[in-house]
């Protein structure tokens, strides 16, 4: 049944090197599109493709699993008309960095941070646990001086460098896509603390508010246009309705159990401000991780697949995640007027992968109201997550993900 099942589904997948497929944007960290190293961050040639060769002058495209903004900074380049959601607070600071156009770099910003004197202490219990009290004093200055800037163009120039010297100052693994506090990060911290570290900090500032002078000064290079937008950050997506009909959604939810992205960026969302209670409350409604109400599935793959998996905890996650994703993707596409597209990955429940592609093709036309056109399958040829020969959790041989699929769905 397997077999069948994989085999008749094939017909309409066309392989293809995204990377590749778009000119306009020479690279995948070009630009804003790599500033921060934010979880399961799409590629812009993916939403790029999209709009390339399907969007036309005039059209709206919608993202309701935002994250880092990609979809919203690749529109402006198209000069569409574009509206993003995400559960993550992050997205409005994000994406206020396509919005600015760089000016000359005031020499003088990392000597009145220097001598900045006011604090900003975070509101979170296991701040210690995550940063030496040496490392606070001087992080809680630097944020105290963005927490008091009047000039917004200032506050959103130090957002990233802040973030990024905060991640580094602290026991989390900068290299590692989850907050985590590994061999490595504590090594760097004992190192850290024998040398200047004071001086080193200011450094590093200097050269990431340079850096991000010059990514600002590439994106603006690919003249982006001054677009109508809506961004909703801290919405959930389970709940929330469009308001206004939509050209094209384009989007990449979760795949299965994928990183939980506010535990994920939980020290960066503590040190902008926001509250213990606010946060806890934002991880639970993170899909796969809470309980949604069931819904009818019409897909052969889903259930066949569901047959095998025995555990009970993985099926009830099995379960959680297919009645949201699809349930969303139910509501939100009956004010999408054209296409939907797609992006997502065959991730793993105890070694065997999940066909989500094709589940979430034969449920949507399976509704009635739209129509499989083509599945692009992407080989991933380059991922800065890290790997390990074994999952340590399930002590199972660690396969990484090498595709990803682009669902494109027509409406009727």
């Amino acid at each position: 049944m397997l077999g069948k099942l994989l085999a008749g589904s094939k017909t309409l997948e066309h392989e293809i090197l995204l990377r590749k497929a778009v000119l306009k944007i020479p690279s995948s960290n070009f630009g804003v599109f790599s500033l921060y190293k934010y979880p399961a961050k799409f590629i812009p040639q993916v939403p790029a493709f999209v709009m390339e060769n399907y969007a036309k002058k005039g059209m709206k495209v919608f993202d309701p699993f935002a994250g880092f903004g990609t979809v919203g900074y690749t529109a402006k380049v198209y000069g569409l008309e574009y509206e993003l959601w995400d559960l993550n607070p992050l997205l409005e600071y994000f994406h206020s960095l396509c919005e600015i156009e760089p000016k000359p770099l005031d020499k003088s910003l990392v000597d009145k941070i220097k001598a900045h004197s006011q604090e900003f202490i975070p509101d979170w219990s296991n701040l210690e646990y995550w940063h030496p009290v040496e490392f606070i004093s001087l992080l809680s200055k630097a944020w105290g001086f963005y927490h008091q800037a009047t000039d917004e163009y200032t506050k959103k120039l130090l957002l990233v460098p802040l973030l990024k010297l905060t991640k580094y100052f602290s026991y989390a693994d900068e290299k590692v896509h989850k907050l985590y506090k590994s061999k490595y990060a504590k090594e760097k911290v004992e190192r850290l603390l024998k040398e200047d570290y004071k001086a080193l900090f200011y450094s590093l500032l200097e050269k990431e508010l340079g850096n991000l002078e010059q990514r600002l000064k590439e994106y603006q290079s690919l003249n982006p246009k001054k677009v109508h937008c809506k961004v909703k950050a801290g919405v959930d997506v389970l709940e929330e309705d469009l308001e206004e009909p939509v050209n094209i959604l384009i989007t990449s939810p979760p795949y299965l159990q994928a990183q939980e992205y506010i535990r994920t960026t939980k020290l960066e969302l503590f040190w902008l401000g926001f509250k213990e209670d606010y946060i806890r409350s934002l991880a639970k409604k993170e899909i796969p991780y809470r309980d949604v109400p069931k819904v009818e599935i019409f897909s052969d793959t889903y259930h066949t697949y569901r047959t095998l998996i025995e555990e009970k905890h993985l099926l009830e996650l099995y379960d959680n995640y297919f009645f949201a994703i699809l349930s969303v993707f139910e509501r939100l596409s009956k004010k999408v007027l054209d296409y939907m597209f797609i992006f997502v990955g065959p991730a793993k429940i105890r070694g065997q992968r999940i066909p989500i592609h094709r589940i979430v093709v034969e449920h949507m036309e399976g509704k009635g109201d739209w129509v499989h056109e083509k599945t692009y399958i992407d080989k991933i040829v380059s991922r800065v997550m890290f790997s390990t020969e074994k999952n340590p959790a399930t002590g199972i041989e660690d396969q990484r993900m090498d595709k990803e699929y682009l669902v494109v769905l027509k409406r009727r």
